[in-house]
């Protein structure tokens, strides 16, 4: 069973939408059930994929959900990680936490798109030509 329902991937379809006409990054959300490993290679190997690693500029960023366990984490690709750094990542991943523990997943979820959306612009504009590389539609494993 999807852990989001429709009208929720549908918010964060739009959601990834918003931020990528900010941004020539390409945002993706990937949810599974459970994570039996650390959730950082986990969300690598969904990164590889989903072909997340073939932008461009390099500059894709994932948000892993194993809602089962409660595991989760955010990365970016080699492009946008070498100009944001760890602080970014951890800054983000304590404001997803923030919403988490109060119950409210989908704002997290939410708001780390909207977050990553301003960070992505300030290194990687929005290019007019360039078209969207991936989908914007959650990645739902189960």
């Amino acid at each position: 069973m999807a852990y989001f329902d429709s009208e929720q991937k549908e918010k964060i379809k739009h959601a990834i939408e918003e931020a990528e006409h900010l941004t020539s990054g390409e945002i993706r959300v990937c949810v599974e059930k459970v994570c039996k490993i650390h959730p950082i290679p986990r969300a690598a190997y969904f990164f590889k994929k989903l072909k997340m690693d073939n932008t461009l500029h390099r500059n894709g960023v994932l948000i892993y959900l194993a809602h089962e366990n409660r595991k989760f984490a955010i990365i970016g690709d080699s492009g946008i990680h070498q100009v944001s750094g760890d602080h970014f990542w951890e800054s983000v991943k304590e404001t997803m936490q923030v919403h988490f523990k109060s119950g409210n997943i989908l704002e997290g979820v939410l708001e780390a798109i909207k977050i990553t959306g301003i960070k992505l612009k300030e290194f990687f504009p929005f290019e007019e030509d360039k078209p969207n590389e991936l989908p914007d539609d959650v990645v739902d494993q189960g």
